[in-house]
């Protein structure tokens, strides 16, 4: 089949490239080849397959956090199975190998017809879940024909994807081969329904369970209190370049005096960080804050991965980035569920929670510094502008939980697994 070929050929294209980064030093690439070196003995070495158990695939840190409360939902309900967690990126694997609600984590083997089925007579898994994205053919293929049920959890459709394209003959039979599509919103449903696909309904989206989750978690960060003191923080996440100079900007020109502004970049490589620290004069690492070299200053970069969720909680006002690429924003559902009024790029449009978040008022979207600035010292200022962004922001996430209890339901009335 000459689609298939042409997949498998850029699927070693895409190794060799990785091979040829790691070659010029790049960390990521270095631990995405070492993670899956001698993965079939590393794998029977841990036991997997021994015990019944339950796949579910993130493709990174996002995409987990997406999918965690499904996991989770599952181990409660069917404690006699295992939990195997695989990622594709190291960015992903990296921060959650230690994840203590999976019995396995580890990097899924590249998508070869040969570590397919390797991969699934080493696991054997009695249900297999992927969450939003990541449709690997001959995985999906391979659990097909050993009619494994398999899901796709919060998927999110647009037309612009190759499955609604003339070409994308093969990637519209690997969602048929799911046994069963939950999305996000009715416009993947419609496009999905547009192709023929019958296995697929609308759960919603469990990133909005997961937020809704962190309300009752009392993670706590003393040198972030330390460090704000009696000032309000405005707490900017996942920013890109494009960001932190309007910030930048913005920060040398606010008005307001009591305020301590938090950054934690996207990328945290030292070049990066040593950038942003340009940006802005007599900033902070949080890692000299946190082995006890703490200075004067107004300023903290954040320079580890896996504290944003949690630093949005000691925010007053949030700012998200990645709204000034063509990629779009990073997840504003973290900061709105904890009732932060949320400011981002005019790069939007892909996410529709985003879209209704801007419509309903509880995020404002700016286009350069002067409107940050604008966006700021009116919020900073106006009690009563901030109380109800912040309102609208909280109450948009509560609103919309509840997609994983649909999924639990479905795969509770399909027998896939026993309470035996």
């Amino acid at each position: 089949m000459i689609a298939t070929g042409i997949y498998n050929a850029g699927l070693q294209l895409y190794k060799a490239g990785v091979y040829l980064a790691a070659l010029a030093g790049k960390t990521k690439a270095r631990r995405w080849l070492e993670g899956r070196q001698h993965w079939q003995s590393r794998m029977r070495k841990n036991g997997i397959g021994s015990q019944p158990v339950v796949w579910i695939h993130a493709a990174s840190l996002g995409e987990f956090e997406q999918g965690r409360p499904v996991l989770e939902a599952i181990r409660a309900a069917w404690p006699s199975y295992k939990i195997l967690l695989t990622f594709f990126s190291p960015s992903g694997y990296e921060v959650r190998k230690d994840y203590k609600g999976a019995d396995y984590v580890c990097y899924l083997p590249l998508d070869t017809r040969g570590n397919a089925l390797d991969f699934l007579d080493i696991v054997q898994p009695a249900l297999a879940i992927f969450i939003k994205y990541e449709f690997w053919y001959h995985y999906l293929t391979t659990l097909h024909q050993r009619n494994i049920p398999t899901l796709l959890v919060s998927g999110i459709f647009r037309p612009d994807q190759v499955f609604f394209k003339g070409y994308g003959g093969m990637f519209r039979g690997l969602l048929q081969q799911l046994t069963h599509i939950f999305v996000q919103n009715e416009a993947s449903l419609q496009l999905l329904r547009g192709i023929g696909l019958q296995n697929s309904s609308i759960s919603g989206d469990t990133r909005f369970d997961r937020v809704a989750a962190l309300l009752n978690e009392h993670r706590e960060l003393p040198e972030i209190s330390i460090f704000a003191g009696e000032n309000r923080l405005v707490v900017a996440g996942s920013t890109w370049p494009a960001d932190e100079k309007i910030l930048s900007d913005w920060w040398k020109e606010k008005e307001e005096t009591d305020i301590k502004l938090i950054l934690a970049p996207h990328e945290i490589d030292d070049n990066h960080i040593q950038s942003v620290l340009a940006l802005f004069p007599g900033a902070q690492r949080f890692s000299e804050l946190k082995n006890g070299n703490s200075r004067p200053g107004d300023v903290l970069i954040i320079d580890n991965i896996g504290m944003l969720t949690t630093l949005y909680r000691y925010a007053v006002i949030t700012y998200v980035g990645g709204g000034f690429g063509k990629d779009g924003i990073h997840n504003i559902l973290e900061p709105a569920a904890y009732s932060k009024p949320v400011i981002i790029g005019p790069e939007f449009g892909k996410y529709f929670e985003a879209v209704e978040l801007v419509a309903a008022g509880g995020a404002l979207v700016v286009h350069n510094y002067r409107n940050l600035h604008t966006q700021m010292e009116r919020l900073l200022a106006d009690r009563k502008a901030y109380a109800e962004t912040a309102a609208i922001a909280g109450n948009y996430v509560a609103a919309n939980t509840g997609a994983t209890q649909k999924v639990l339901n479905y795969i509770q009335e399909k027998r896939f697994l026993s309470n035996e």
